[in-house]
């Protein structure tokens, strides 16, 4: 057989593949460091820690007047005692036996309640100082700080309030708190939390334009907001008060027209004004005063 005159050719070997590139320990530590500069975890447990302590200053110091005065909004509106015969009544208690004021169930709630809202105002805070990296002292402000503060502050309200109307109302055995009245002590709280947290940082600065340099050394306009916000409120939110402890001590069963109800609350609305404005100063003015500025005192060492 006649062999091929075609020389065959040894195939070609294949390039040699290029090897797969490792990353770089840089790279590989990329995410991990990008994660430290985009949040602010400088001394998180302290900071929480500082939340805490800010909150509970402040709330023991308001706690023993604020539930002196609710205890007399609440009688004086039950009819079982006249407004100024119940302060009169547990100011001397607290001067002459103090213990039984300052750990009564009474002003147990009164802490537990405004502990628990500067508590969730203070960890907001941190939270967004933590994700944003802002300094540890960073206040916010807004929806997010508004419905936070407000849900802590209307469910251990609301809480707070079914026991005071039992231990203060118009006697008899305690009833259940009707839905109207939980509805009308939210909506309270919402115009309270409103003016308390979420104007007094707005309204600071407009003030502050406003006001001399030698008066801002002595009081900033942020302060002055504090208080005067929260007060100006009560205005508006204590005839909403008046009316949910109305329809609590006088039930509907009972034949109470809407009239009667608004009488009742025009009757009380002064003196009970006068008395939420004092219980609403220490409570969102100087209690919130003390636990901005023991925060940020603390937070600022912390940064």
């Amino acid at each position: 057989m006649k062999e091929s005159s075609a020389v065959e050719k040894p195939l070609a070997a294949a390039p040699a593949a290029s090897p797969i590139p490792m990353p770089s320990k840089d790279a590989v530590e990329m995410p991990s460091s990008k994660l430290q500069q985009q949040w602010n975890t400088k001394n998180l447990g302290l900071r929480l820690g500082a939340d805490f302590a800010s909150a509970a200053s402040a709330a023991s110091m308001v706690a023993p007047l604020i539930a002196i005065i609710d205890r007399s909004i609440m009688e004086n509106a039950s009819g079982r005692n006249t407004l100024a015969n119940s302060l009169k009544s547990s100011l001397g208690q607290l001067l002459s036996r103090p213990h039984t004021i300052l750990f009564s169930k009474p002003a147990a709630l009164i802490f537990m309640l405004y502990g628990g809202t500067y508590l969730t105002a203070n960890t907001l805070d941190t939270a967004t100082s933590t994700v944003r990296s802002e300094p540890a002292s960073h206040v916010t402000t807004g929806t997010t700080k508004f419905a936070a503060s407000s849900a802590a502050n209307v469910g251990l309200c609301v809480y707070k309030d079914q026991v005071f109307v039992k231990m203060f109302g118009p006697g008899g055995p305690p009833r259940p708190v009707p839905l109207p009245s939980y509805v009308l002590f939210t909506l309270r709280d919402c115009f309270t939390i409103f003016a308390s947290f979420n104007v007094p940082p707005l309204l600071g600065p407009v003030l502050n334009e406003r006001m001399g340099a030698a008066l801002q050394k002595k009081i900033s306009g942020t302060t002055v907001a504090q208080f005067a916000a929260p007060a100006a409120v009560q205005l508006l939110s204590t005839p909403v008060h008046l009316l949910g402890l109305d329809i609590y001590n006088r039930p509907a069963s009972g034949g109470v027209s809407w009239g009667d109800r608004w009488t009742q609350v025009r009757k009380n609305w002064a003196i009970s004004t006068a008395a939420r404005i004092c219980r609403i100063v220490p409570a969102f003015g100087l209690g919130g005063t003390v636990n901005m500025k023991v925060r940020r005192s603390l937070m600022e060492k912390l940064s």
